[in-house]
Parts: C-alpha cells; sequence; structure tokens
C-alpha cells in the first residue's frame, strides 16, 4: 500500500492532564523534510511517541505511506528509523556489536550498507562507543537507522550540540536521503537555522497546538520584520501584526500578509524574517 504522503496526521488529541495535545493535524509528502519546532513542553516528543505508538492517543488518525499505524503497526515501523537527540547504545558497545545486535531484528537490514556508512563517516568499528565524540555518536546512530533501508527518517534533536562541520555534513546526508521521492524526513530541532537550510515544511507547536503549519519558503515569504516607532505601529491596521514588542526608542512586529502590507504602507519598510522571528513574535509578542 502506498500514498503521496509519508505521514498524514488528522486530530491527533493526547490529554495528561497537566498538558494535552490539541487537535494536531498536518501532512508530510515524499521527498521533503517537514521541520517541527516549539518551545520544550510544546508536543514535539509526544507528537513523535504517537506516531511510533509508545503512548496511546486519546483521538486521532496517523498513517505512514496510507499505512494505520495501529492496525499495521508492525509493517509501519519497518518502514521508519529513528535518531534521537542522544545515541541509544551502551557505552561499552562497538560499532561491530551494535549491528550483531540490530542485524536480526531487521528483515530489510543491510550489512554492505551499514559498512558504507561507517566507512563514510570514518567510524572505528573497534572502538567502543563511549571513545566516540559526540558527533561520532550521532554518525553512528544515523548508520544504524538508515542500514535497515528505511523510508521515513523520524529526528529528535539530531544535531544538537554538534560543531557547525558535523552538522552540515549530517545534514548534506538527510538531503541525500529524501532524493529519493519515496523517502522523507520529520525532524524536530530547536536550531532552526538548520530548518531554513533543509526544510521544505514547518510545523510550529505551541501548548500543545498548531500555531503555524505550511511550506517554509512561503512562511518566510509572507512575512516581514517590522521596525518603526509608536506613532507608525498604532496607523498599521491589527490584522497585520502577528505580535509587537515595544522598547523606548522603538517597536519591533511581526507582519504577516507581506505583499498586501507593502501596497498599504509604502512609508514603511519590512526585513526578512527567520524561523526564530515567526516563533519568538507568535509566543512572546504582544497581541495587537
Amino acid at each position: 500500500m502506498s500514498s503521496q504522503y509519508a505521514i498524514e496526521i488528522n486530530h491527533l488529541t493526547k490529554d495528561y492532564g497537566s498538558f494535552r495535545l490539541d487537535d494536531i493535524s498536518f501532512a508530510l509528502p515524499g521527498g521533503t523534510i517537514l521541520g517541527l519546532i516549539g518551545e520544550n513542553g510544546a508536543g514535539k516528543s509526544t507528537t513523535i511517541k504517537c506516531i511510533l505508538n509508545l503512548i496511546r492517543r486519546d483521538a486521532g488518525e496517523i498513517t505512514i505511506f496510507g499505512r494505520d499505524n495501529l492496525a499495521d503497526e508492525r509493517a509501519v515501523k519497518e518502514e521508519i528509523g529513528l535518531v534521537l537527540d542522544e545515541c541509544p547504545f551502551n557505552d561499552n558497545l562497538n560499532a561491530a556489536q551494535v549491528e550483531a545486535i540490530l542485524a536480526p531484528a531487521y528483515p530489510s537490514w543491510d550489512a554492505k550498507c551499514y559498512a558504507a556508512y561507517l566507512d563514510k563517516f570514518e567510524l572505528s568499528r573497534k572502538k567502543t562507543i563511549k571513545e566516540y565524540s559526540r558527533g561520532m555518536k550521532m554518525k553512528l546512530s544515523i548508520a544504524a537507522a538508515l542500514s535497515h533501508r528505511p523510508r521515513l527518517l523520524l529526528l529528535d534533536e539530531p544535531t544538537s550540540g554538534l560543531d557547525p562541520v558535523v552538522r552540515d555534513a549530517i545534514l548534506d546526508e538527510f538531503l541525500n536521503f529524501i532524493s529519493d521521492e519515496d523517502h522523507a524526513i520529520l525532524l524536530s530541532s530547536h536550531i532552526t537555522s538548520d530548518l531554513e537550510k533543509i526544510a521544505d515544511y514547518v510545523a510550529y507547536l505551541h501548548k500543545g497546538r498548531l500555531a503555524v503549519c505550511g511550506p517554509k519558503d512561503e512562511l518566510l515569504a509572507s512575512h516581514g520584520r517590522l521596525a518603526c516607532s509608536e506613532e507608525e505601529l498604532a496607523q498599521v491596521d491589527p490584522r497585520f501584526l502577528v505580535g509587537a514588542r515595544s522598547s523606548r526608542f522603538q517597536c519591533q512586529a511581526l507582519v504577516r500578509d507581506r505583499e498586501e502590507f507593502c501596497r498599504r504602507y509604502r512609508g514603511l519598510s519590512l526585513d526578512p524574517v527567520t524561523l526564530e522571528d515567526i516563533m519568538v513574535f507568535t509566543v512572546r509578542g504582544d497581541k495587537v
């Protein structure tokens, strides 16, 4: 069974009492990367756990390549490669022992693929994992995740704490993975600059709700950052303003509908925005 979407989530809800993941819906097309962003506790990890059926959802549906993740759980999980922010393997193992553990668990395990990744990432087969740097541990996690030939990667903060050179190499590997349009990546990250480099779509969770969702380039192009005086800000139609922040000397605001705003307010100029701007102003800016 196949689908144009690697992941479809419809009305996903999980209520913990103190926290509620509330009616989340989004889709991830094949051949693309979706960046899942949000502050700590926003619901990113809960969403990933629901996809993996590690926690029982209260409502909603999740399909992976057209398969229901509950009814076809075993088949679905064989399609998924998982990389967490910390290496999951015991520190006393080496790369060869990791393969000896994983290979019997995956019918599709590809020993040649694993060996090729170890060579590509320059990972010693004999050194124990505790002798690896953080970057080497992450590369081992990625090699292990890719070597059973998944079609979907779920990545939870995979570049956190890595130096820029290692991060860049890992991002290139993710782009290589989705060059096959039958593959896709859901990437949860606080490093929004990484997502600006490689993500096709962005889903922004805030306090368990989906605050912003859409194609990354369209989101960045349709928003602008306004710097102006209080008097100038007071003249702007509030429907253009996502949020604003004032200081003694200047006001700043996140503006939506950039093209229409520029036609209407020719005396005010907008700067380009980043994903971080969208996050900060959506959450911390004063609503106008």
